[in-house]
């Protein structure tokens, strides 16, 4: 499993920013695969931000982000997607989208797969 992120950027307080992350899958189907979304700001450990399910239908935010953010599977399930509104400058890291086989969850520890990271700066 490869995973591309992309989407991130400068963008001020209050601002909206959508990643997506495209995977592309040797021999299987995406459809297999939970994705998860996770970041990391300078100097901080790397944190949990949303989960998808193989279906879409379950999603998974990390507490007080949920309503701001959205996670999405596109129409093709090879594509998800995050959309974050009202952006705080905490919200600043780099931004990973991550793939298990069956459920996700929200340890990274339970992901097999990771993308190179997308850049999001949130300015005050």
């Amino acid at each position: 499993v490869q995973l591309q992120a992309s989407g991130g950027g400068l963008v001020q307080t209050g601002g909206s920013l959508r990643l997506s992350c495209a995977a592309s899958v040797s021999g299987y189907s995406f459809d297999n695969y939970g994705l998860g979304w996770f970041r990391q700001a300078p100097g901080k450990e790397r944190e949990f931000v949303s989960a998808i399910s193989l279906s879409g239908s379950d999603t998974y935010y990390a507490d007080s982000l949920s309503d701001r953010f959205t996670v999405a599977r596109g129409n093709a399930k090879d594509t998800v997607y995050l959309q974050m509104n009202s952006l705080k400058p905490e919200d600043t890291g780099v931004y990973y989208c991550a793939a298990v086989w069956g459920r996700p969850g929200s340890s990274s520890r339970g992901y097999d797969f990771w993308g190179q990271g997308t850049q999001v700066t949130v300015s005050s």
